[in-house]
């Protein structure tokens, strides 16, 4: 039993638990967490400019690492500011603690300064919601919020610290034990219904998606697809769980989904979903896999019991995680045939490639050329991200992410994320290439994080996709009200001279043919980049012009 503050017994249960870095923004309600920071050498705390910013960051990281993902914050505006980082979290099935600096346990009840009920505020969008109201509790409640942030569908957790509890001291013990995901597997019988039926499937998929995939449980998806020469599609934004230049992967269910991800998803009979959960754009809105798919079967598996029936029934649901549900599977059919038929796969996959390949677009920097640009230089284990946006239909749709390449994108939409997850990226790894695509509106939601940036020496490439539009919006707008554009124009600042404040390399790439060499530039620069790449706004999606819906819209 050791004596401590309540500030010390956050960061030492945290540093037991093996956490190495947590992003926030400082606060008065916290200052004892921020104090116990001083003694603890062997975690680093980044200091963001926006609570948005800083949970963004602490998803990412938790997303990327394999880790838990940490977030500080002040009550009050702080703790809101830092809710569509608990939002996403939640969407993506990310582990993360969000620490809130809460009012003096004295001082609660009575609308004090910045008071908020957390547990009201963060319920409907978290996991778990918890106070600590008793010192000598800290590591206890500490300890159980981070068990149930990675079991069974990991997300987040939202711990309030009054501030009077945070300075009070009392004897503790940190139990040094570490806190493991809980493990689970498929059942034996499960395993055989399921390899029966893919057997004797003509027109199998394998469709995976989800949150906290291990090393291990991303080779077992690449061994068990390649030993059954079953065809890989993966969820929304999570291109990276499965080697893209492999020629059983057939792409991603999400917005846009393509003709052939279609095809492909309404045509197989045998599915077989892997830690996904079901949702709107797995399902193309709710028009796949519903009650009237005839004779297709579906078996969804995934670590929590939560996940199933939610919209889809499947014909055999599972509780594991993926890598034993995989293994099992390669082994129960290893040495035996298989009914599917020969062309179904490289038909898939033709589909797939067919669509790689973006017509020229109508503009002064056509971004299909950038992209395929990108695809032929960034490294090997280069590290991508995106915010949301039409921007992002670019590195979604039209870049393939090989075996340790990394996609870090917002499960939830969110407009701002490609940023502050770059920067956790550079922090975790900062010797790895990251590239983030961000357009001019979704940028601007935390351009200023350039600023923790440059404190934490964390220096990716940003290239701002530049039309001086909300894009998205304005493609909705001109679908449904052609011609009347309200609110969706911009007037933008100079991105590269705001870049160069910021201690970064900044450029405005004005035409195509420039960009090759910009790149290299940002590449090679030791101060991370910005390239302000001009985009028309004519250009508003890689297969429509702003003519084109106008056209469909009078037609």
């Amino acid at each position: 039993m050791v004596q401590m503050s309540g500030g010390q017994a956050v960061v030492q249960t945290l540093i037991t638990l093996g956490a190495r870095a947590g992003f926030g923004v400082p606060g008065e309600s916290y200052l004892a967490v921020l104090d116990a920071f001083c003694d603890a050498p062997g975690f680093r705390f980044i200091g963001c400019r926006n609570e948005g910013g800083a949970a963004f960051m602490a998803e990412a990281w938790a997303k990327l690492t394999g880790e838990m993902g940490l977030c500080f914050v002040t009550r009050g505006p702080g703790a809101t500011n830092a809710s569509i980082g608990v939002h996403t979290a939640m969407q993506a099935s990310t582990p993360m603690l969000l620490f809130i600096g809460q009012v003096g346990l004295e001082h609660q009840g009575r609308e004090a300064f910045q008071e908020m009920d957390y547990r009201q505020v963060f319920g409907p969008i978290a996991k778990y919601v918890t106070e600590i109201t008793d010192v000598s509790r800290t590591p206890e409640i500490i300890r159980r919020a981070w068990s149930l942030a990675i079991s069974g569908r990991p997300g987040p957790v939202v711990i309030a610290l009054p501030e009077d509890v945070l300075t009070q001291s009392a004897q503790m013990q940190i139990p040094d034990a570490p806190i493991l995901p809980p493990k689970s597997a498929a059942v034996a019988e499960d395993l055989e219904l399921l390899a029966v039926k893919l057997q004797s499937a003509q027109r199998p998929v394998i469709l995976a998606g989800g949150g906290r995939w291990e090393v291990q449980d991303r080779n077992a998806l690449q061994a068990c697809a390649r030993k059954l020469n079953i065809p890989v599609l993966t969820a929304f934004r999570y291109h990276d769980l499965f080697d893209n230049t492999d020629p059983l992967f057939v792409g991603e269910a999400g917005v846009g989904m393509t003709a052939n991800t279609k095809r492909l998803l309404t045509e197989a009979d045998v599915v077989l979903a892997v830690n996904l959960r079901f949702g709107e754009m797995t399902t193309n809105a709710f028009t796949l896999f519903g009650a009237d798919r005839g004779a297709q079967w579906i078996a969804q598996s995934h670590r929590s019991g939560d996940e199933f029936h939610k919209y889809v029934a499947p014909n055999l649901s599972m509780i594991s995680d993926p890598a034993p549900l995989l293994d099992g599977l390669r082994t129960r059919l290893e040495g035996q045939s298989m009914d599917q038929i020969p062309a179904w796969a490289t038909s898939a996959r033709a589909g797939f490639s067919a669509a790689q390949t973006a017509k020229p677009q109508p503009s002064p920097v056509d971004m299909g050329v950038v992209t395929s640009t990108l695809q032929a230089v960034l490294p090997p284990d280069a590290i991508v991200t995106n915010g949301a946006g039409n921007f992002a239909i670019w590195p979604n749709k039209f870049m393939q992410f090989s075996k340790h390449q990394r996609l870090l994108a917002p499960q939830s939409g969110a407009m701002g994320y490609g940023l502050p997850a770059a920067i956790a990226a550079k922090v975790a790894y900062p010797e790895r290439c990251v590239v983030c695509f961000a357009g001019d509106g979704d940028f601007q939601m935390n351009g200023q994080e350039l600023g923790a940036a440059l404190q934490a020496g964390a220096r990716p490439i940003v290239l701002i996709v530049n039309n001086g539009s909300y894009g998205t919006i304005r493609m909705h707008q001109e679908r449904q009200y052609p011609r009347r554009v309200s609110g969706t124009d911009m007037i933008n600042p100079d991105f590269a001279a705001l870049a160069r404040a910021y201690g970064f390399h900044g450029e405005r790439i004005e035409r195509t043919e420039d960009f090759a060499d910009a790149f290299s530039r940002a590449l090679a620069s030791p101060t991370g980049a910005v390239l302000d790449l001009n985009v028309a706004s004519e250009a508003i999606t890689p297969g429509l012009t702003i003519k084109d819906l106008r056209y469909i819209s009078d037609s």
